[in-house]
């Protein structure tokens, strides 16, 4: 369903394109099916200028910024992948001030891409659509078929004109199983999966730069830190729009990044690698408290929540809500600020560099998993220091942090060959996550007890009642000693899936 807000529709697009040849007759779709009904033919000309940076930042991460005449939804239309086969997009109408402004509602979706640069036009497109609306039984729009003849000029005119013809089915109110039921009399009459995503990367071609060959050792490595700095890139929007859990997933992508930059350091160019992991660790900073204190608002409200309202003395949950609420908006304020500095679109420029070239050197066989192993060992030594036999008594908070982080990396290390390793590596995968969280509590009762013992310093210096917050800073110590009590079967269940996978 379409999404509006402010003048801007926002979709989700799920299509298949096809390259087919000039000549391409197409078939019958349905089969003869009855469950399927394709209409008559509409032809619209569309024309669409696409716009980039100087080096492609947009096209290279996938996304597409055009401002379109012609058919049914002129405009500007603001493209971004989702997941294979899906992107989302984004719509708005034509500025009353001229066509060649970018609507201001693109700004915070393009600030990671553009990173203060200009977009200027980089293709102009021509394109003869013939359209077919494929409909159920019950006469319900299922999906659309465009078939499309594009002629594409460079703005200068210095490239000669280039055409083809391409196929697209974009799903509308149907289920997916619908683009399967059109798939295959296309296939079959000769159309192939389209080699390109987008018509600019087509129409692109040679121009953009090319993916770098990865060796096949390296190829997890190199595809893992490129998904989180995708991950990055594409959350960065929902983090200035302040949707839920965006701080938290953008600061778990930095923080994998970071970390496979450091477990796989020794096949990295260092002098490059290092400042960029220092940068990274920068970055976290500057989110990290905004997460930090959603977290602990939450954890505080539900600890208010489940007490008894007669022990309750004073509007408790009130002034913690409010001085949450506040300190999460100057985090968030300071957060945006980074993001919007040079200094964060130095980093992605950097990382772009740095992740778009293969390792300095080749890895030897079985280097890879080695330094995978030189992780895990490293966390499982930072366990055994915080001393799992009375671990209340034998560590301290930020000897506990420290294990945890420890953890943290080591499963990061995992994650990047669990999928082709299979179910061993997997497993500890999530005894991992099972350390880390045990870890996590304790972290968060730590950070609420702090929180608990300031809150009631204020309140006596005020002549105020602190039995409440005396009442829940015991109990978040109860929790603490739960979480700590679970952590020596923990790590004994971490141990036992390190044996089964690297022995």
């Amino acid at each position: 369903m379409p999404v509006r807000a402010a003048g801007v529709e926002r979709v989700t697009e799920v299509e298949r394109k096809y390259e087919v040849p000039a000549d391409f007759e197409l078939p019958e779709l349905t089969g003869g099916s009855p469950e399927l009904i394709v209409g008559d033919p509409v032809t619209h000309r569309l024309t669409a200028t696409y716009y980039d940076t100087e080096g492609f930042t947009l096209a290279r991460h996938g996304v597409t910024v055009r401002y379109r005449t012609g058919g049914t939804d002129a405009g500007w239309h603001l493209k971004r992948p989702a997941a294979p086969g899906v992107r989302t997009e984004i719509r708005a109408p034509r500025p009353s001030s001229g066509r060649n402004r970018i609507p201001a509602a693109f700004d915070n979706e393009l600030a990671a891409l553009r990173r203060g640069r200009p977009l200027d036009p980089v293709v102009r497109m021509s394109i003869r659509r013939v359209e077919r609306t494929v409909r159920s039984a019950d006469r319900m729009p299922v999906a659309l078929i465009a078939d499309d003849r594009v002629t594409v000029r460079s703005p200068d005119g210095r490239m000669p004109p280039v055409s083809w013809r391409e196929i697209e089915i974009e799903l509308a109110d149907g289920p997916e199983s619908a683009l399967d039921a059109l798939d295959r009399p296309l296939r079959e009459a000769g159309a192939g999966p389209a080699s390109a995503g987008s018509k600019l990367a087509r129409a692109l071609g040679a121009a953009l730069p090319q993916a770098p060959k990865d060796g096949r050792a390296w190829r997890p490595v190199a595809g893992y830190a490129r998904a989180q700095r995708e991950a990055i890139i594409a959350l960065d929007p929902a983090v200035r729009r302040d949707e839920p859990e965006a701080v938290h997933d953008f600061r778990i992508a930095v923080r994998r990044l970071r970390s496979t930059l450091r477990t796989f350091r020794p096949l990295l160019p260092t002098d490059r690698s290092e400042p960029i992991r220092a940068e990274l660790r920068w970055l976290a900073s500057q989110l990290s408290p905004v997460r930090d204190l959603e977290v602990i608002a939450e954890r505080l409200a539900g600890a208010v929540a489940a007490e008894p309202p007669e022990l309750v003395i004073g509007p408790v949950g009130e002034r913690m809500a409010e001085l949450l609420t506040g300190q999460r908006e100057r985090a968030r304020e300071s957060a945006l600020a980074s993001l919007g500095s040079d200094r964060y679109f130095t980093i992605l420029d950097e990382l772009d560099e740095l992740l778009d070239q293969p390792p300095v050197r080749r890895p030897a066989n079985g280097e890879v998993r080695r330094l995978v192993r030189t992780a895990v060992r490293r966390s499982e030594r930072r366990l055994a220091a915080v001393g799992v036999a009375d671990p209340g008594e034998a560590a301290t908070d930020a000897e506990l942090h420290d294990a945890r982080r420890s953890a943290k990396r080591a499963r990061y290390a995992v994650e990047i060959l669990a999928p082709a390793a299979g179910k061993p590596a997997a497993r500890l995968v999530g005894r991992l996550k099972e350390v880390q969280d045990v870890l996590g509590t304790h972290r968060d009762t730590v950070v609420a007890r702090e929180v608990l013992k300031a809150e009631a310093d204020d309140a006596e210096a005020a002549g105020q009642s602190a039995f409440t917050f005396g009442l829940l800073h015991g109990r978040q110590a109860a929790v603490a000693a739960n979480a700590l009590a679970k952590l020596p079967e923990a790590r004994m269940r971490a141990r036992t899936a390190v044996k089964r996978w690297l022995g």
